[in-house]
C-alpha cells in the first residue's frame, strides 16, 4: 500500500505545536497523597529544561505553560531568556485563586470587595508576567461555586464575575488575549460558576474580541459529545485554546487519548473541519496532565505523539466522498468514510517523517535510551522538589 500522508497533509502537520505545561514536571498524585520521584524539577528553569526536552524530540512542543505563583521567579526576563536558549518560547500564563484561605467562598465572584480586589489585582500581575515572558494568553480557571441550595446568590455571583473579568480584560495588551475555562463540578458541587461552554462563552462574549472560551476535553459529564462544542465555539469565533487531557470518570488529567482516542480523533476532525488547523488559527493546543505513576517527561511525549497521530488521522479522512455521502442520505457510507480514517495507521508514516527532519524516529525510545533521566536524577539531589502547588 502506497504512502497515506499527502504532502498537503504533512504540511498541515508541520503547523501543529503542543504547549506544554510547567507543572506536569513537578511531583503530583491524588487529593491522599503527592508522590516524589528522582530527578523531579526544583524550580522554574530545571521544569523549562526537561520541557524542552520533549521538543527536542519530537518538534511538536515549541512552547511552556507556566502557573503563577508555582512558577514565579524573581526576573521572569532571565526565565525567558533561559527557555529561548534551550530552543523553546514561554506560552500561557495560567493564575490561580483556589489556594488561598481568602478563595474560600470565591474569588473573582466573592461577595466581599476585598477579596475581589485581591483575586482582580492577581490577574493584572499575572498581565504583568505576560508582558515580560511574550506570553499571548491570561488563562483563567475558576474554582469557585457552592454546596448547598441556598448557600450563595447564584445571578450575584455572575453580576460580579462579569464585573471582575471586565477590569481585568481591560488590562490587557494589544495582542494578550483572556482565555475562560469551565468545569461542571469539583471543588463545588452543588453550582459551579463557571460550569459549561456557554457559561464561559456568555461572559467572554461580553467582553471583546480578546477573550476566548478554553475547552478542557476532561471537563465534561460522561457522555458529552464534546466534538460538538468545538464545532459550535469554532463557529462562533470564540475557541481560543485547548487542554488536552483525558479522564475515565471526570477530571482525571490522564494522557490524551489514553481512555478514549476516538474522542480524539473526532474532536480534531472538527478542528480540521472548522478551520483550526489553519495558519492563522485562533486556537492555542495545550496539554494539562500531572503524571502521578509514570516518568512525567516521557508521558509528556506520549501525550503529543497520540495528538499528532489522531490529527494525521483526521486529515485522511475524504471530504469530498463524505459531504457526497452526507447529501446522499447514505448514512453507512458516510460513517464507513470516518471510521476507514480513524482505522488507517499512520505510526510507521509519522516516524519515518520525524527521520528525514532530524527527529528520533522513536521519540520514547530515544529519551529511554538517552542519559538525561539520569543526570537529571544525579543533578538534582538535594534542594526542594517542585510539586502540583508549590
Amino acid at each position: 500500500m502506497g504512502a497515506k500522508l499527502s504532502p498537503e497533509i504533512l504540511t498541515t502537520l508541520e503547523r501543529l505545536a503542543i504547549e506544554v505545561p510547567s507543572w506536569a514536571y513537578g511531583n503530583s498524585g491524588t487529593r491522599f497523597k503527592v508522590y516524589g520521584t528522582p530527578g523531579t524539577p526544583r524550580d522554574p528553569f530545571e521544569k523549562v529544561a526537561d520541557a524542552a526536552q520533549v521538543n527536542r524530540l519530537t518538534g511538536l512542543a515549541p512552547a511552556v505553560a507556566l502557573h503563577i505563583p508555582w512558577d514565579k521567579v524573581e526576573d521572569y526576563a532571565v526565565l525567558r531568556r533561559h527557555a529561548e536558549d534551550l530552543g523553546v518560547q514561554l506560552g500561557t500564563i495560567n493564575s490561580n485563586t483556589f489556594q488561598d484561605d481568602d478563595y474560600k467562598f470565591g474569588a473573582l465572584t466573592h461577595e466581599d470587595p476585598v477579596v475581589r480586589r485581591k483575586a482582580i489585582d492577581h490577574h493584572l500581575e499575572c498581565i504583568d508576567v505576560m508582558n515580560s515572558t511574550g506570553s499571548q494568553d491570561l488563562k483563567i480557571w475558576l474554582a469557585e461555586g457552592s454546596n448547598y441550595p441556598g448557600q450563595a446568590d447564584m445571578r450575584g455571583r455572575q453580576d460580579r464575575l462579569a464585573d471582575s473579568l471586565a477590569e481585568i480584560y481591560a488590562g490587557l495588551g494589544d495582542d494578550q488575549r483572556l482565555v475562560l475555562e469551565y468545569k461542571f463540578f469539583e471543588p463545588s458541587f452543588y453550582h459551579t460558576d463557571v460550569p459549561d461552554w456557554g457559561t464561559s462563552y456568555a461572559q467572554v462574549a461580553a467582553l471583546g474580541e480578546k477573550a476566548m472560551v478554553c475547552l478542557d476535553t476532561g471537563h465534561h459529564a460522561p457522555g458529552t459529545n464534546i466534538e460538538f462544542i468545538v464545532m459550535q465555539l469554532l463557529r462562533l469565533g470564540k475557541l481560543g485554546s485547548f487542554d488536552f487531557n483525558s479522564r475515565f470518570y471526570a477530571d482525571d488529567d490522564l494522557i490524551v487519548g489514553a481512555a478514549d482516542p476516538y474522542q480524539l480523533f473526532r474532536i480534531m476532525a472538527e478542528v480540521h473541519r472548522g478551520g483550526g488547523l489553519e495558519e492563522d488559527t485562533p486556537i492555542t493546543f495545550m496539554l494539562d496532565q500531572c503524571h502521578n505513576v509514570e516518568n512525567k517527561i516521557l508521558g509528556q511525549i506520549r501525550s503529543v505523539l497520540n495528538v499528532q497521530e489522531m490529527t494525521a488521522r483526521a486529515l485522511l479522512i475524504d471530504r469530498v466522498a463524505l459531504t457526497e455521502a452526507q447529501l446522499a442520505g447514505d448514512v453507512l457510507k458516510a460513517n464507513e468514510i470516518f471510521m476507514n480514517a480513524f482505522y488507517t495507521d499512520v505510526r510507521e508514516e509519522l516516524a519515518q517523517w520525524r527521520a528525514s527532519r532530524g527527529l528520533p524516529a522513536d521519540p520514547m525510545e530515544a529519551f529511554r535510551a538517552s542519559d538525561y533521566q539520569s543526570t537529571i536524577e544525579n543533578e538534582r539531589a538535594g534542594g526542594v522538589q517542585a510539586s502540583w502547588g508549590a
